[in-house]
């Protein structure tokens, strides 16, 4: 089959776009393997070491505050100084943290180095994101290839720690460290060499919108919640009220968690086509049907599919909001990424409560119905984004 001349040009673009991204998609995949290595260790600590669920809860609380409290601050200093250290150093100190946590004795230990692990996936998002666009220049597609980096370590950790952990027990956490050690490394260098080609940190020229941004980062926060809500208890849902077995409520967060990897970079095609304002508009719009139908549907086996498709539609406007978010602080990327991929992303697990609450007096389908409605939110926050501004100056590569 000969491929048209549109096709050529689109697989030729995304060639392109992943040579200039395959150092920080990796890394990025790496880094956030270590937050899903968290949720995914928890419950061997309670089985292993008698943890009450609300010592569960701390360490989930530990990772989180870790990972979202000091990301604006170190976005501040990532955007002063170039520090190109800054991201394999998080990388590096976010694996070892979570590697460390299996062998500790002690719960305090334990905490203590899930925070470190949360701090050091702090450390990396916001100059992994500066620099990041630095070598995605203007491309909305090579920026949702860094997105769709975290999306699927994330999506990959429960898959490969579980089975480790099965066989092993929790300890076996600690073999997840050497390819944090090795790809920070790797880092290391492409920062040393991309260095001789920089002379200062590579900024879009204008002037910073701080309420665009604000209204951004509402945005992306609707977008944490619903996929909290969806992340915790679809396992559950389908399970407790489909009446599916627990390894087809596995599959299904999993089918979730797949789609939004598919979303981030479908989302980056989208945006360079129709641009990044009505790429979130179609997100915000497909997610309503799409989670509606996940909570309609009266089997669980087909409603994998749709397990996939709200992942799908949810994490449409991910990369595209890392991306606007940068544009509207122009010359602050690293605060811009610092808070739309760490902090707006981590306070989504903030709801979670509230969702347990819903679901303690109310059942695990009224999380689904209220999941259903949050899109609306961002739908309208989203048709109050003005048009990011041009640049002055280009990036330079």
């Amino acid at each position: 089959m000969v491929s048209t001349p549109v096709e050529a040009t689109s697989a030729a673009h995304v060639e392109t776009a992943w040579k200039r991204m395959r150092y920080w998609v990796i890394a990025h995949a790496v880094d956030d393997f270590y937050q899903g290595l968290v949720p995914a260790s928890i419950p061997f600590f309670v089985l292993e070491r008698d943890y009450s669920y609300v010592q569960a809860s701390g360490l989930a609380l530990a990772a989180l505050l870790g990972s979202a409290l000091p990301q604006p601050i170190l976005g501040l200093l990532a955007d002063r100084w170039r520090m190109l250290w800054l991201a394999p150093a998080g990388l590096v100190t976010a694996g070892i943290g979570a590697g460390l946590a299996g062998l500790v004795p002690t719960y305090s230990l334990v905490w203590a180095l899930l925070l470190l692990s949360g701090i050091g996936v702090a450390a990396f998002h916001p100059a992994a994101g500066r620099d990041a666009r630095r070598d995605a220049g203007h491309s909305a597609m090579a920026m949702s290839l860094f997105s769709a980096g975290g999306s699927a370590g994330f999506f990959l950790a429960p898959a490969l720690a579980t089975p480790a952990l099965v066989a092993l027990g929790v300890g076996a956490t600690a073999i997840f460290i050497p390819p944090a050690v090795l790809t920070g490394f790797v880092l290391w260098r492409h920062q040393l060499r991309r260095a001789r080609n920089i002379a200062a940190p590579n900024q879009i020229g204008g002037r910073d919108r701080w309420i665009p941004f604000i209204v951004l980062t509402a945005i992306e926060v609707v977008r944490s919640v619903s996929c909290a809500g969806i992340n915790t208890f679809i396992a559950l849902y389908w399970i407790n009220h489909l009446g599916s077995s627990q390894a087809l409520g596995g599959i299904a967060l999993t089918a979730f968690l797949g789609g939004g990897v598919a979303g981030t970079l479908l989302g980056g095609r989208i945006a360079d086509r129709v641009g990044m304002l009505r790429t979130i508009q179609i997100g915000s719009v497909a997610a309503i049907p799409a989670f509606a139908a996940l909570r309609l549907i009266p089997n669980p086996t087909p409603g994998l599919l749709f397990a996939m498709l709200a992942g799908v539609t949810v994490n449409v406007p991910f990369a595209v909001l890392v991306k606007l978010g940068q544009d509207y602080l122009p010359t602050r990327p690293g605060t811009a990424a610092g808070v739309t991929l760490g902090l707006a992303v981590s306070a989504g697990g903030l709801f979670v409560p509230v969702f347990g609450l819903i679901a303690d007096s109310h059942g695990i389908e009224a999380v689904l119905t209220t999941v259903c409605f949050i899109p609306l939110a961002a739908l309208v926050l989203g048709f109050l984004l003005p048009r990011p501004g041009e640049p002055t100056a280009p990036l330079r590569n």
